[in-house]
């Protein structure tokens, strides 16, 4: 089904995975919460391998970047094991608002739930324990006036590395330190998202993940996925110099 034009890049590809760069607004599975949507990565990769994949991790439907599948239920068991007990190495890029220095906050999150995916879920379930590693790469003053406070405006190019693994860690933990990822809609800064659509033509979250590496379970050897920043998160600091 899938064309030349419109396959997803793969990235890595062995007897029992197969990892994809999956783009921005693509979502990994069916969901409830997107009727409108007619393309999945699942069924994607499922057309363009020519068998059945299964999902091991999560990727938020606005996030870019490494997308892991197992090729077999039992790979995928193992694999979504060695995520529950944090034995991956992940790494996301984002672009945030304002100066954000290297850090790492632990600050535990309560569980975002869905109304009908969740809807059997525990309202009242205590704060989770969410730990998010953060460096600063870049960083950029830009001559425009978003929102009335300040004559500039401020970002910060990030490498994010969650040490847990909760739903909108990143997201949430950016907003807590009041540096939002640019386009987050939910938790983010509407003016700065609008500035970047307005002002660079993005509509994205500002969000990456962009390596992935982890003892391949059969094998035993280290496997290490990664991918270079994407030109959009770079393109705000093409001229920092």
């Amino acid at each position: 089904m899938s064309s030349a034009t419109n396959e997803l890049p793969i990235v890595f590809h062995d007897d029992y995975f197969v990892a994809i760069d999956k783009p921005s607004g693509l979502l990994v599975h069916r969901s409830w919460i997107a009727r409108e949507a007619t393309e999945f990565a699942l069924q994607k990769v499922r057309d363009q391998i020519g068998q059945r994949v299964y999902p091991v991790h999560r990727l938020d439907r606005p996030t870019s970047g490494i997308l892991l599948f197992a090729k077999d239920a039992d790979t995928a068991r193992l694999t979504t094991e060695l995520f529950a007990s944090r034995q991956v190495e992940k790494i996301y890029h984002a672009v945030v608002r304002g100066y954000l220095q290297d850090g790492v906050l632990d600050y535990p999150l309560k569980e975002e739930l869905d109304k009908i995916t969740d809807a059997q879920a525990d309202p009242n379930k205590e704060a989770q324990t969410a730990v998010t590693e953060y460096r600063c790469l870049k960083q950029i003053e830009l001559p425009f006036a978003v929102g009335k406070r300040h004559a500039t405006s401020r970002y910060s190019l990030m490498e994010l590395k969650p040490r847990t693994g909760r739903k909108h860690q990143l997201r949430r933990h950016m907003a807590h330190l009041r540096h939002p990822i640019i386009g987050d809609s939910h938790h983010g800064d509407g003016r700065h998202n609008r500035f970047f659509r307005e002002h660079f033509n993005l509509h994205r979250l500002m969000l990456a993940a962009t390596t992935l590496a982890f003892e391949h379970p059969y094998t035993k050897t280290a496997v290490r996925i990664e991918l270079p920043l994407p030109q959009d998160l770079l393109l705000p600091f093409a001229n920092e110099d």
